[in-house]
C-alpha cells in the first residue's frame, strides 16, 4: 500500500519520511505516525467493508459521501493555512506596468484591456499561469483565493530522505557526502517518463503532511550530519519559497544547499535561488522543441536560458540527458545538445548521459540500450566535454571521473558510493591538473 511515514527521534528532529513501507508501533525510541492518504483512506473502506460482508465492492453512497466531505474539509484547511506566494502579479499590484502581465507587442499598440476581476498572473516559472480566483496554475501548488495567489506546499514536504549525493546525481560535488534530501506535491511539467510522478503529478492535498518550519528541516540534516540539504523528487521550483527560507537558514549554519531542477523557471526566482544555492543539477530533457512540447508539456528554450543564467553564477554546475528510446536518443538530437552545451557552458561542465527505464505513461518504450549511452558519452567526449557521464547502470566505467589530461580515474564508483578518490585540493593526485568542481 503507498503510504507516507515520517519517523520523529525523541530530540524532535525528523528521521526521514519513507514510502511504501510499513512499520506500526515503536522502534528505537522513534515514533512512526501513518499519514493516510484520500486514496488510502478510500481503499481502506473498501476493503473493509468487503472483508466484513457488510457492503458491495462498490461503495455505498454514505462512504462516498463521508469520503468526499474529508476530502473537501482537508482541502479547505490546507487552503485556509496556504501563507501568500511570492512570484506572482495582479492589476492593482501591477499599476499601470502592462508590460508585467502583456507582451511588448500589445502594450505598445496601446489597446485598452478588460481584466476579469481577481484574476492573478504567477511568474514563478516559465508557464507563466493566469490564474483566476479559485483556480490553481499548472503546478496545483499555488492557487488564487480573491486575488491573491497563495502557494499550498509551503511548509508541507512530502518525501524526506537521506541520500548520496551521487545519487542526484552531483559528481564533481562533495563526493560521497549525504544528502538530506526533501520534496512536496507538484510540478509544472507533465513528463510521460516521470518516475516520481506519485508526488510531481499529485495535488498537494492528496499527500497527507504536516507543517514544517525551515528551522526543522535545517535542524534535522544537521542532526543527521548531511552536509548537504538537496530540493528534489518533484520540480522544487514549485515550493521556491520553502526553498529559499531553508536554503539561507542552512548556509548560516554551514550546510550546502543544492537543487535538482528542470530548469523551467523564470529569471527573477532563479537568480535569488542561485543567491542561496551552492550547486544546481538541471535535467536538460532532450534538445527539441517537439520534444518538449508532447512528451513535457513544457518548451526547451526557457530551459536553456536557466543553464545559461546559472552558469554564470558562483554556483555549481551539472547537466543530465535521460535519453529515452526514440523520443531523444537520435545522433542529430545528442550532437546538437553537446554542441550547444561546448558553445554557451564549456567543456567542464559534467554532462551525464542517464538511462530510461519505463515508468508512468511510457511503459510501452524498453530501457534505453547501454550501448546508446556509450554512443553519446563518447559523441561529448570526442568532441571536447572534460565530464561525461553513462548514468543508471551501475558499476559501468562510465561513471567513474577520468583526469582530461593524465586520463587515470581519479574517481572510482561503485553503485552510488566512492571506492576510490585521487583529487586533492581540487587536483588530480597523478598530474596535478586541475579537476573542475567542489571537492571541499
Amino acid at each position: 500500500m503507498n503510504r507516507e511515514y515520517v519517523f520523529y527521534c525523541p530530540s524532535g528532529v525528523i528521521c526521514y519520511v519513507k514510502r511504501n513501507f510499513l512499520l506500526t508501533g515503536y522502534r528505537g525510541g522513534s515514533r512512526i505516525r501513518p499519514m493516510l492518504t484520500r486514496r488510502d483512506l478510500l481503499t481502506n473502506m473498501t476493503r473493509i467493508a468487503a472483508l466484513a460482508s457488510l457492503v458491495q465492492i462498490v461503495p455505498h453512497p454514505m462512504n462516498s459521501a463521508l469520503t468526499s466531505a474529508l476530502a473537501a474539509d482537508s482541502r479547505d484547511e490546507l487552503i485556509r493555512q496556504a501563507p501568500r506566494a511570492r512570484f506572482w502579479t495582479s492589476v492593482p499590484l501591477a499599476g499601470k506596468d502592462c508590460r508585467s502581465c502583456h507582451t511588448t507587442a500589445i502594450t505598445a499598440k496601446g489597446q485598452p484591456h478588460r481584466h476579469e476581476e481577481n484574476l492573478v498572473k504567477c511568474l514563478l516559472c516559465a508557464q507563466n499561469c493566469f490564474i483566476r480566483d479559485g483556480q490553481r496554475g499548472r503546478c496545483r501548488a499555488r492557487i488564487n483565493v480573491s486575488g491573491e495567489l497563495r502557494s499550498l506546499v509551503y511548509g508541507r514536504p512530502a518525501s524526506i530522505h537521506v541520500d548520496p549525493i551521487e545519487k542526484k546525481p552531483f559528481y564533481h560535488f562533495l563526493p560521497g557526502a549525504a544528502a538530506f534530501s526533501l520534496a512536496t506535491a507538484g510540478c509544472p511539467l507533465s513528463c510521460k517518463f516521470c518516475q516520481n510522478w506519485e508526488i510531481s503529478q499529485a495535488w498537494p492535498e492528496d499527500l497527507k503532511t504536516s507543517y514544517t518550519p525551515p528551522s526543522l528541516i535545517v535542524r534535522s540534516a544537521y542532526a543527521r550530519k548531511a552536509p548537504v540539504i538537496a530540493f528534489t523528487y518533484n520540480e522544487p521550483t514549485v515550493f521556491a519559497e520553502y526553498l529559499i527560507d531553508i536554503a539561507r537558514d542552512a548556509k548560516k549554519q554551514g550546510l550546502r544547499p543544492v537543487i535538482i531542477s528542470c530548469g523551467f523557471m523564470n529569471k527573477a526566482p532563479l537568480l535569488e535561488m542561485c543567491q542561496v544555492l551552492s550547486a544546481v543539477k538541471i535535467d536538460l530533457k532532450g534538445f527539441s522543441e517537439n520534444f518538449y512540447r508532447n512528451v513535457c508539456g513544457a518548451e526547451l528554450k526557457p530551459v536553456l536560458n536557466t543553464i545559461k543564467e546559472v552558469s554564470k553564477r558562483k554556483v555549481h554546475l551539472e547537466i543530465v540527458n535521460l535519453v529515452v528510446p526514440t523520443l531523444n536518443d537520435s545522433e542529430e538530437m545528442l550532437r546538437g545538445l553537446i554542441e550547444w552545451i561546448l558553445a554557451e557552458i564549456g567543456p567542464d561542465v559534467p554532462v551525464h548521459f542517464t538511462r530510461f527505464h519505463p515508468d508512468y505513461q511510457l511503459l510501452n518504450l524498453p530501457p534505453t540500450p547501454v550501448a546508446s549511452l556509450e554512443r553519446a558519452r563518447e559523441m561529448a567526449m570526442s568532441r571536447g566535454i572534460n565530464y561525461a557521464y553513462v548514468g543508471n547502470v551501475p558499476n559501468h566505467p562510465g561513471n567513474h571521473t577520468y583526469c582530461p589530461n593524465c586520463k587515470k580515474v581519479v574517481v572510482k564508483r561503485m553503485g552510488f558510493f566512492l571506492e576510490e578518490i585521487h583529487v586533492k585540493n581540487g587536483r588530480c593526485n597523478f598530474c596535478r591538473r586541475k579537476i573542475a568542481g567542489v571537492w571541499a
